[in-house]
């Protein structure tokens, strides 16, 4: 669950995976932002679906509207604030709990700290692939062709004025140094 997120995502191969044929999707035009950054994403459209809560005991079934995303997931769905609204929901995060009321009382729905870690290990799997092909697409934006200056060689440095040779052992004869600046700032 997201209660930063103003919609109710289903990714499709979650609704294949259902056994919900496609066709059950009603469309929308309406595209939203959020989900991939400084792009708007166009859904497939939008299903409305039963959800359930808890178990035979004590549950709460309502009907949500997903959004039908054609991405690839990590999750099976991201349930947002139209869910928390529904269902009357109030999130501890610290605890990873959600309550809710039922016929019966009180349902608690949690999961586990070590569950949490595994999906926020395969969350960061999926986005570091992403987000490093859009950072390698922003520098090659960026680079500006320079041509080669034959005069300086590859792998040498420039001497900047105001350098003071020292040498690295005094005592030696081999006659190694180090270029130290000398126009350094205190800081």
């Amino acid at each position: 669950m997201d209660g930063g997120s103003s919609l109710n995502i289903m990714y499709a191969e979650t609704l294949d995976a259902m056994g919900i044929d496609r066709a059950h999707i009603w469309p929308t035009g309406v595209p939203f932002h959020g989900v991939m950054l400084g792009k708007q994403a166009v859904p497939l459209g939008q299903i409305d679906l039963p959800v359930t809560f808890s178990d035979p005991t004590n549950y709460r079934t309502e009907t949500l509207t997903f959004k039908v995303v054609e991405f690839h997931r990590t999750y099976h769905t991201i349930l947002g604030r139209p869910c928390y609204a529904k269902f009357m929901v109030v999130p501890n995060y610290t605890y990873l709990k959600l309550k809710m009321m039922g016929p019966r009382g009180v349902i608690t729905i949690g999961t586990s700290f070590q569950r949490t870690y595994e999906c926020e290990v395969k969350c960061c799997e999926h986005a570091t692939p992403i987000v490093a092909f859009k950072e390698l697409a922003a520098i090659r934006e960026e680079v500006v062709e320079e041509a080669p200056d034959p005069k300086r060689s590859t792998g040498s440095f420039e001497l900047v004025e105001g350098a003071k040779e020292v040498l690295i052992d005094p005592s030696g004869s081999k006659g190694k140094v180090v270029h130290i600046g000398t126009t350094l700032s205190s800081e």
